[in-house]
């Protein structure tokens, strides 16, 4: 015995709806996407580097014990490597 054919148990429009907003939200991502690096190459042209840029805005997403913790297992790795 097969199992009855799902489509008419989907709800077109609000499938729709899901779709179109999913589709707009992309695009202004991508829109968004080309700010930052329009902004990162602005800041490049001020002698700034990009990379740098990129971890402070990692590292301010975290939050204090985080980054205290990170810190502390670099300078563990580092050390074990004679690199400091």
């Amino acid at each position: 015995m097969t199992e009855p054919h799902k489509t008419n148990l989907v709800d077109g429009k609000t499938l729709q709806g899901f779709l179109d907003r999913l589709e707009r939200i992309d695009e202004e991502k991508r829109g968004l996407s080309e700010d930052f690096s329009d902004e990162l190459k602005a800041a490049k042209s001020q002698g700034f580097d990009p990379k740098i840029i990129k971890k402070i805005i990692s590292i301010r997403k975290q939050d204090k014990a985080k980054r205290d913790e990170e810190s502390q297992i670099l300078e563990c790795y580092l050390l074990a490597l004679g690199m400091e």
